[in-house]
This record gives C-alpha cells, sequence and structure tokens, in this order.
C-alpha cells in the first residue's frame, strides 16, 4: 500500500514517515485491497489536525481527527479509518448474502392438504 504524506505548516521529517508507515501497516494486512491512503498533517491555532482518504471497493472513506499533539491526532485518525472501512467492508459482505425468497411448491402444499393432521 502507497502512503501519500503531505503536511500544510508541518515538516514532514523521516520519523513522521516511519511512525505513519508503523501505524498503518496494520491497516493494510486487513485490507490488501487498499491501493494507497493520503494523509494531509496540517496545524492551525496551535492544534494538528489529519485528514486521511481513500477509495475502498468503490467508495471514498475518509477520516478526520485533531488534537494539540501531533500523533495522538494521528492515532485517533487511523483508528476512525479502520472502524469506516470495517463498516464497508461489513456492508460488502451483507450485500453478498442476500436471503433467498421463501417458496413452497404446489406439490408440497397439496401433500399437507391431504395429511389428516387433527
Amino acid at each position: 500500500m502507497k502512503i501519500n504524506l503531505s503536511g500544510h505548516h508541518v515538516d514532514v521529517t523521516d520519523t513522521v514517515k516511519e511512525d505513519v508507515s508503523a501505524k498503518f501497516t496494520k491497516i493494510a494486512s486487513h485490507f490488501p485491497t487498499l491501493i494507497s491512503l493520503d494523509i494531509i498533517i496540517s496545524k492551525e491555532h496551535g492544534e494538528f489536525e489529519v485528514e486521511i482518504t481513500t477509495n475502498y471497493e468503490g467508495s471514498r472513506i475518509a477520516a478526520k481527527s485533531s488534537d494539540p499533539v501531533m500523533y495522538p491526532a494521528l492515532s485517533s485518525a487511523g483508528k476512525k479509518l479502520d472502524a469506516a472501512l470495517k463498516h464497508r467492508k461489513g456492508q460488502l459482505k451483507a450485500d453478498l448474502h442476500n436471503k433467498p425468497k421463501v417458496t413452497t411448491p404446489e406439490i408440497a402444499h397439496e401433500k399437507v392438504q391431504e395429511m389428516d393432521l387433527k
């Protein structure tokens, strides 16, 4: 999975890149069809805002978090993204397992009518 990391009023150092890749390897292993993550870290008014967007199975999924410290903001946004991806995966699996419509064949209905069920 490719991680596109950018900063707005924040210097993205090698240690930040390593921490981000370490945090999102779990998500990459749980959702192997993810191709890329776009992560934007910005700092405005003394708070770090982390916004993560990705495309998963035909839908765009985004998570956003803010905190006065950068690393908890990254962690919180990662947890929100994981929850959103699990929700989408559940929706896709639910569509695969539609309940079949119950139809009773006429022959079975006739057999029940012939039986003496008193």
